[in-house]
C-alpha cells in the first residue's frame, strides 16, 4: 500500500527529524484537533519547540526554511526560497514551485516555524524503526518468494517451451497489473503509478468512470474485483495446471462481449475514457489472439469437469475479494466516524 502524505510527516522530513511513517502518521491522524496548536503539542513530544507568527510578504521571503505557511488554498510546507525569486513548497505531499510575487499574493501572512535540535526524534524511535525494518523485510521476502515460485512453476511445467503460453502468461500479468490499479482506485488508495497511467488517455477519466453506477455489477461486485479475480485465477491456474489452457481460453472467449459494452458505455454514457479499463479490455483481446494462435480453442467440446472446477474457483476468489473489500471499506468508515 502506498503511503499517504501527511502534513506532519512531510514537515518532519523537511526538518530532518528521525521518525517512522507508521507511528508518526498515526499520531497525526489521532490528533483530536487538526490545528497548528495541536501540531505544536505533537512536536513537543518529539523534542521540537515551535511558534507561530504573522509576517509581511517581504518578511516571509527572508524566513529560514522549512516552515508551514497558510495560503488561500490551505497549509503548505515551504521547503526552499531560492535567490532567483522562486518559492518551492509541498502541498498535500506534491512539490510545486512558483514565483515569490505569486506566492506572496497567495499567502495570508500566518506562518508556523519549528526549531528542532540534534536531540529531536520520534518517541521510542529505535524500537519503531526496528519494527519498520522487519515489516519491510517481510514485504521484500514475500515478493522474492512469489517471484521464485513463479519462475519454478514456469520452468518445471514447461510453459517456457511454447510461445503462445509464454504470451498468455505475460498478458495475464499485464491484465493483473491493470486490475490491481483499478482495485486501488476503487478503494481510494493513492498510487502514483496508477495516476500516471490514468492520465495517458484522459486526465481524471478513470475516476469519472469509476464513480458511475456501471463500475459495479448491479451494486454487488465492482468490475475491478471481477478483473482482479479473472487475471489472478487465470495466471495461477496456468502456472499450476498448464493443461487447463483450453478451459482458460473458453473463459476468455466468454469475457469478450463485455469489452464492447465497456467501450460503448465510456464513449456514450460516461463520456470519459478510463485508461485502466481500456487496458483491461485490450488485454482480453490480446489474450484471445494468443489462445487462438496457440490452438487452445480447438476441441473444447464436450465440456469436462475441470472447466466447472475452474469456474468454481473464479466464483470463490471473487466472493472472497468482495468480502475483503467490503471489510476494508467498513473499517475505513468506522475510523472516519470515530475521528
Amino acid at each position: 500500500m502506498t503511503r499517504q502524505p501527511t502534513l506532519f510527516t512531510d514537515f518532519l522530513t523537511e526538518l530532518g527529524v528521525p521518525y517512522t511513517y507508521g507511528y508518526s502518521a498515526g499520531r497525526f491522524s489521532d490528533m483530536p484537533f487538526k490545528s497548528l496548536f495541536g501540531l505544536s503539542k505533537l512536536l513537543q513530544e518529539y523534542g521540537i519547540e515551535s511558534a507561530g507568527y504573522n509576517v509581511s510578504p517581504q518578511q516571509l521571503l527572508r524566513l529560514d526554511t522549512p516552515f508551514i505557511a497558510a495560503t488561500r488554498g490551505g497549509l503548505v510546507i515551504v521547503s526552499c526560497i531560492s535567490p532567483d525569486g522562486q518559492v518551492c513548497y509541498l502541498s498535500q505531499g506534491q512539490p510545486e514551485c512558483i514565483s515569490a510575487d505569486e506566492f506572496g499574493r497567495l499567502a495570508t501572512g500566518d506562518v508556523f516555524m519549528a526549531f528542532p535540535t540534534q536531540a529531536s526524534h520520534e518517541p521510542d524511535y529505535a524500537a519503531h524503526r526496528r519494527v519498520e525494518i522487519i515489516d519491510s523485510a517481510k514485504k521484500y521476502a514475500l515478493a522474492i518468494l512469489a517471484a521464485a515460485l513463479f519462475v519454478y512453476l514456469f520452468v518445471t511445467n514447461g510453459i517456457f517451451r511454447h510461445v503462445p503460453a509464454v504470451l498468455v502468461t505475460l498478458f495475464d500479468l499485464v491484465g493483473l497489473t491493470f486490475s490491481v490499479f483499478l482495485l486501488q482506485k476503487t478503494l481510494k488508495l493513492h498510487n502514483p503509478a496508477a495516476d500516471d497511467v490514468c492520465k495517458f488517455v484522459e486526465e481524471g477519466g478513470c475516476d469519472s468512470v469509476l464513480e458511475t453506477r456501471a463500475s459495479s455489477f448491479y451494486g454487488i461486485f465492482n468490475w475491478s474485483e471481477v478483473g482482479f479475480t479473472y487475471f489472478s485465477v487465470s495466471l495461477l491456474c496456468l502456472l499450476v495446471f498448464p493443461d487447463a489452457l483450453p478451459w482458460l481460453a473458453l473463459c476468455n472467449l466468454c469475457c469478450l462481449p463485455f469489452s464492447f459494452w465497456s467501450v460503448w458505455y465510456q464513449k456514450f454514457r460516461a463520456k470519459a475514457w478510463c485508461t485502466l479499463c481500456l487496458g483491461v479490455q485490450a488485454t482480453l483481446w490480446i489474450l484471445f489472439f494468443c489462445y487462438l494462435g496457440g490452438g487452445y480453442l480447438r476441441d473444447l467440446f464436450p465440456l469436462r469437469m475441470p472447466l466447472f472446477v475452474l469456474m468454481a474457483v473464479y466464483a470463490t476468489v471473487l466472493l472472497a475479494t468482495n468480502a475483503l473489500v467490503a471489510f476494508y471499506n467498513r473499517k475505513k468508515n468506522e475510523n472516519q466516524t470515530n475521528t
